[in-house]
């Protein structure tokens, strides 16, 4: 029968239980056509094989796209657990990760109680810390009236010996001004005219006080003696004593004789003057009696 044939393809789609069924069906048609159906049954019959191999057909796709659908289902059941397996291994982590959270924030917490000692202590070393420079505060506001009592002590030390230095220097002073004239011409061959202290005023109004100033002439012509006393001179006594001399070349109209009397000379202060000013006479105050005494 050729519609079984056909029938017969179709149900190859089948799952193979429904197969059998169906093809036990066909065989009993088959079966009860041969002995029993007429011409004009049998072309019914024909009918409903026809309908019943397109019923099978149908149930051979419904079939297919069930196991399609099945196939499906277990690719997404599949991909289900692995999301599943992810989750899991994701709250583990997560998990972990809040122990981890919870371990630093117990550390944390540590760290927090041992920083508020700290903070406690380093508040009660600056309390006494802060005494501290209140004290120190104190002691130096003490140190500064001290300091301003010694300043102050200073100052009339000072004054007491610029004072005891120009009676020194007064003092040599007067002892050597009778031999001033005769020390002039031997040492210098210079004349005297005239020998005194004397303040040098200048046009802007300053002025030098001069300790020895002597004029008088050399080989027919107009010139100065300048001459400092000091009891010890030291090397800042020399220099302000050329810066004197160089004032007063600008100053007065002639050569200046420059020169020094000392009651004694350091080594040092010696070969200071010989080097840096070899043009300023170091006398020694013992040295005028001696040497230029009017006396025979």
């Amino acid at each position: 029968m050729p519609y079984s044939t056909r029938v017969i393809r179709e149900l190859e789609n089948l799952d193979p239980k429904l197969k059998g069924v169906f093809l036990a069906l066909l065989e009993e048609i088959e079966k009860s056509v041969k002995e029993t159906v007429k011409r004009t049954d049998f072309l019914g019959l024909k009918e409903i094989v026809a309908e019943l191999g397109r019923k099978v057909s149908e149930l051979a796709e419904a079939q297919k796209r069930t196991e399609q659908k099945v196939t499906e289902l277990a690719e997404a059941q599949k991909r289900t657990e692995e999301r599943i397996n992810e989750l899991v291994e994701a709250q583990k982590r997560t998990e972990e990760r809040i122990n981890e959270l919870a371990e630093s924030q117990k550390k944390s917490e540590e760290r927090l109680t041992r920083l508020e000692s700290v903070v406690s202590e380093l508040a009660e070393a600056q309390k006494k810390t802060e005494q501290k420079v209140t004290e120190l505060s104190e002691a130096q506001k003490r140190t500064e009236q001290e300091l301003r009592a010694l300043v102050q002590d200073h100052k009339k030390t000072r004054e007491l010996l610029g004072n005891l230095s120009d009676t020194v220097g007064y003092g040599l002073e007067d002892r050597i001004m009778p031999y001033v004239p005769a020390f002039a011409v031997k040492e210098f061959g210079i004349k005297v005219d005239l020998i005194e202290r004397r303040n040098i005023v200048y046009p802007d109004g300053r002025y030098d006080e001069v300790n020895i100033y002597v004029e008088g002439k050399k080989n027919g012509e107009k010139v100065y003696m300048i001459g400092e006393c000091k009891a010890k001179p030291g090397k800042k006594d020399i220099d302000r004593f050329y810066s004197l001399i160089k004032r007063l070349s600008a100053h007065l109209k002639g050569q200046i004789y420059p020169f020094i009397v000392g009651y004694v000379y350091s080594p040092d202060v010696e070969g200071y003057i010989k080097e840096k000013y070899p043009e300023v006479r170091m006398v020694k105050s013992f040295e005028f009696e001696l040497k230029y005494s009017r006396r025979p």
